[in-house]
This record gives structure tokens, sequence and C-alpha cells, in this order.
């Protein structure tokens, strides 16, 4: 049987007590927790130890009180009405202290930390040791003492409230601490992007190289369903693909002509120059540039560079990238070379697939068309 106990408060007037929930409440309870009634659920399968324990509590002030003679409901009764203290029976029939104890472990021990009170008349060492490794927090003992019941309970009480205001001073700086992360995370992100496009001025009259590339990288990403989320990480990540030319002299970079193999070999170390520029970032945005930056010249059959990568083992996020780099690239004029038609650009990207390219993104690509570059 489970019964919810809700007393009017007594007329202090009339009796000789102080009512805890009309002063101070809990010992060191804030102000939201003294004009909060604490929750106590009562689990006895003797009828009259609840009322005599109901009677010592409303007496206290506790009016927001729950009873239950039916050891196998607590759990449901716990998820019910979210009590802050919890006293409990040690022997119960069909299930004792003990088992209850272990249902009620994920309470007792997790994140919302809910003291209880064995309730016993056997004051066994070896009872009392068991109930407390199994997270008993105190005991009261039959016959009670009012009094005692009662500063027992103040201080199970106080100590569920310290742990609530910790639990939430706690969140709040965990809060705080990530809002600043994230904005010195966006600050470095910015650095990035400007030295990216920095970079690109050097070799594209307009420094738009980046942004585009940007653009059509969460397109693709979202063609080929990413998500949002994940297609706007690539999009903002994608722009720092070619950071690692801030380290390729401009004799081989702005070179008119074509490049010998050795300059080809020096220019190919700007993936690795971009991926050593964004080791060891902390955040997913800068990890994700990284592998960008990395691998964004593999082939899908593994004649690229740097790694020799091939397939799917190459990021997929590079594979991406790699498609709307080329692109892009090859759509817009450079000193050594005239700017090709959209028209040609995705049919050497389509003759590319499946040698070059990633054929699932080159599909998306199709799919989107002249569109994509608008």
């Amino acid at each position: 049987m489970i019964t919810p106990i809700a007393v009017a408060r007594l007329d202090t007037r009339e009796n000789s007590f102080v009512p805890i929930a009309a002063t101070a409440g809990p010992m060191g309870a804030s102000h939201e927790e003294e004009t909060k009634k604490p929750g106590l659920l009562i689990v006895d399968d003797a009828p009259e130890n609840i009322r005599l324990l109901v009677r010592i509590l409303n007496r206290a002030g506790y009016a927001n009180i729950t009873t239950a003679t039916d050891p196998t409901r607590v759990v449901e009764l716990q998820a019910l009405c979210k009590p802050d203290l919890i006293l409990l029976d040690l022997h119960m029939p069909v299930r004792d202290g003990f088992a209850v104890l272990e249902d009620l472990a994920p309470f007792t021990n997790g994140v919302e930390y809910v003291p209880i009170m064995m309730i016993t008349g056997d004051d066994a060492p070896e009872v009392k040791r068991k109930a407390l490794s199994l997270g008993a927090r105190d005991f009261i003992n039959k016959p009670f003492d009012p009094g005692e019941v009662i500063l027992r309970i103040r201080n199970l009480l106080e100590m569920r409230f310290l742990h609530q205001r910790l639990r939430r001073q706690n969140d709040e700086l965990e809060k705080k601490v990530a809002d600043r992360t994230r904005q010195l995370e966006e600050s470095q992100v910015e650095m990035m992007e400007r030295l990216a496009a920095a970079v690109e001025f050097r070799d594209d009259d307009t420094g738009h190289h980046t942004k585009r590339v940007g653009i059509i990288s969460g397109r693709l990403a979202d063609a080929i369903g990413l998500g949002t989320a994940t297609s706007e990480l690539i999009k903002r990540a994608a722009p720092l693909h070619d950071i690692g030319k801030v380290g390729i002299p401009d004799t081989i970079l702005l070179k008119p002509g074509e490049l010998t193999p050795e300059e080809r070999a020096i220019m190919q170390t700007h993936t690795t120059i971009g991926s050593d520029m964004l080791s060891d970032g902390r955040s997913e945005l800068v990890r994700v540039s990284q592998r960008i930056a990395r691998h964004h010249h593999e082939r899908w059959d593994g004649s690229g560079y740097p790694d020799r990568l091939s397939g799917q083992i190459i990021p997929l996020e590079a594979r991406i990238v790699a498609v709307a780099d080329f692109l892009d690239a090859v759509t817009h004029a450079r000193p050594y070379r005239a700017a090709w038609s959209v028209d040609e650009a995705l049919a050497t990207l389509g003759a590319a697939s499946g040698s070059h390219f990633d054929p699932v993104v080159v599909k998306a690509l199709m799919q989107l068309g002249r569109s994509i570059v608008a």
C-alpha cells in the first residue's frame, strides 16, 4: 500500500515545538530549500511504525511525507515522488531492506544522492556494516526516540541539500569553463581562418577560394546525409585545408609554369606543414581541420600524398574537401593557368570517380550539378 500524507502545519500557540518548515528549515539549507518542504518516503511493512514516525515528523514541521508498506514498489515510488530522504525498514517480508538498498543503488550512489536511513531494532554490528556497504547513511532504532529521529533526519537532509548545492555550483562552473573554452577556440579558429585567407591572397587575387571550398564542402556533406551539425563542422573546417601553404616559397607557389619534380615535392609538403600547425587541437573543429589539411590530396586509389591512404581509410571530411577543392580551384584562374568551365570540371571529376575521388562524394556532386558553384 502506498499512502501520500499531507498534514497542515500545526499551530505553535498550542504546541511547545517550533515547526522546522516555518523557521530555518534543515540546517544549512538555502532560501530556495527553506521554502521547499523536504520530501520524505517511509517504507515499513508495519503500519503502526509508519503512523508513529509520521506523527513525530508532523510535529517537527515535516508535512511532505509519502508512505509505503509494500517494499516491491519502492523504486517505482522513488521515481514518482522523488524524495529527499528515504526511511527504510530493515526486516520486511518478500524483499528485506538489504534487497531494497540494492534496488535503490542508482539513486543513492548516483548524481541525485538520496540518503537512506535504516529503521531497525537489530543492533548486530554485521547487520549495520552490510547496510552501510549497500548505501545506507544512518540508522534509527526501535523504539523511536523522537528527538534523535529529528536530529538524524536534519543531518541527512543537510547532506542532501549540500550535495545539491555543490552539484549546481559544479554545473555552473563547468558551463562557465565550457563557454570560456569555446570563446578561446573561436578566437583561435578565427586567427587560423584569417591566416588561411592571407595565404590564399598569394595565389588568388580575391582570397575567396577558402570560403568557397568551405561552402561547397558543407553542401556536399549535407548531400551525402551527414546531418546539419557535421555538415556545418566540415564547412567551418574546410577553409583551413591549404593553411600549410604559408610555408611554401613564393618562387614555387606562384610559378607560372610547370613545377619540376623537386619543386612539386616541396609543394606537396603544404599538407604536412598544415597538419603540424593544427596538431594537438583540443576542439573537434581543430581536429577535423587537421585531418583535412593533411589528407585532402590523398586519392581513392592510394596514389595521393602524403600518406598514400586509399578508399575509406582516408578521413571522410578530407575526401569531401578533395572534391570541393578541385572543383573550385580549376573553375577559377590562377597565375599559372586559365579557369575551366564548370562543365569541364564536372566531367573531369566524373571521369576520376573511383580512382582519384570518392565515388559517393562525386555522385552527390553530380546530383547537385551546376548549382553547387552558383
